[in-house]
């Protein structure tokens, strides 16, 4: 399965991504080198949403869309319930 998702950083901030492993992806981010440089200095990060895909391609195509969302969009999306 391939998964976007939105993490909550400590400062507050939103951070949008995409993988196929979500808790691996989601331990990357809190404890190693291999998280993106946007959250290591915002740790620790917290899952918000997610949402599951079966192809990689409409995984990605979501991830662009909700990075142009807006941060009030951003956080109506979160408010509701993740399908992970």
């Amino acid at each position: 399965m391939h998964y976007v998702y939105i993490l909550r950083c400590r400062d507050g901030s939103l951070y949008t991504g995409y993988t196929n492993d979500l808790a691996r992806r989601v331990r990357a981010h809190n404890e190693g080198k291999s998280g993106a440089k946007y959250t290591r200095s915002r740790r620790p990060v917290a899952l918000a949403y997610s949402e599951r895909f079966k192809t990689p391609g409409k995984a990605l195509s979501r991830e662009a869309a909700i990075k142009r969302l807006t941060r009030g969009q951003k956080l109506a999306l979160v408010g509701k319930k993740s399908t992970k």
